[in-house]
């Protein structure tokens, strides 16, 4: 468990009353460490605080693990190492959801693997599979109940995270954000709101994208994931940093002007007065939630 330190608030907070969601989510930047449990192959290195370990920690002794990985196209190789380090832990049943078509997810198998699990883990690959496949089931609308009523863990990694929020990247090249409409969005499976994730965000040069991102819509703010490195979301907005590296948060609320809306497509954007925090493990932020966030 990281050191606790000072929290980092945003400038303005707006107070909501609607209840919080019970569950809690772990948004992975990609490339987590999955070395094996201590004690499990002694010649191994790991690392104790992984963030997979906080995962398992987060949802419980002997408690069941569902694996979501249909992010992927090759769902079998994406699951493993999370099948075999979750086998080596404290978790009760690991099983593995496979879904790779929407008729699947009115299944009473695939409701039935959603109601037995305590936590819930969605590997990488394309997020707009996940929303394409998910997007208004009965599965994806249960497990929003299910987030919202339950103590429920919901963690995702790389397409698997960039899918948690309201507005998700689809699509744009790492170099590309300066020119208008440069990046795709559409929306994600919303469990958080008004935040928009991306990931691998330090390695592949991803500032520029989200800065068009906030540009369009600045009362969103942004969450730049770096590599083998989460937030742990409690509340709907409680944001706690845990991993070896930094997160980045682009907060464009209080930005004095954008040129977004008055250049055309293929121009290069302007945004003025972008408030940005790195934060590293242990550091917290309160999210600017918005009065219906949980209606």
């Amino acid at each position: 468990m990281p050191s606790r330190k000072t929290k980092t608030h945003p400038k303005k907070e707006a107070e909501s009353t609607c209840l919080p969601p019970k569950g809690i989510l772990i948004a992975i930047g990609g490339h987590e460490d999955k070395s094996p449990a201590p004690g499990t192959d002694p010649e191994a290195e790991y690392a104790p605080d992984s963030i997979l370990r906080r995962f398992v920690s987060e949802v419980g002794p002997n408690k069941n693990i569902l694996i979501v990985p249909i992010a992927s196209e090759e769902p079998k190789a994406a699951a493993k190492d999370y099948l075999d380090l979750f086998n080596s832990l404290e978790a009760g049943k690991v099983d593995v959801l496979d879904l790779q078509n929407r008729e699947q997810a009115h299944s009473e198998e695939a409701l039935r693997q959603l109601e037995e699990a305590d936590g819930f883990m969605f590997t990488g690959g394309d997020q707009l599979r996940l929303t394409a496949l998910l997007g208004g089931t009965p599965w994806l609308r249960r497990l929003k109940e299910r987030f919202t009523h339950e103590e429920i863990v919901i963690a995702g990694t790389s397409a698997g995270a960039a899918a948690m929020s309201t507005p998700m990247i689809y699509q744009g090249r790492d170099n590309q954000g300066m020119l208008k409409d440069e990046i795709h969005v559409t929306t994600g499976l919303q469990f958080v709101h008004d935040v928009a994730i991306d990931t691998h965000f330090v390695a592949r040069g991803r500032i520029i994208r989200m800065a068009q991102i906030i540009a369009t819509n600045p009362g969103c703010i942004g969450l730049g994931l770096e590599e083998d490195t989460a937030v742990v979301i409690r509340d709907g907005r409680e944001l706690e940093v845990i991993g070896s590296g930094v997160v980045t948060v682009v907060d464009g609320q209080d930005c004095t002007d954008t040129n977004i809306h008055r250049i055309k497509s293929g121009e290069a954007i302007t945004i003025r007065d972008l408030r940005v925090h790195i934060l590293s493990c242990g550091e917290f932020y309160t999210l600017p939630v918005q009065e219906d966030m949980h209606r």
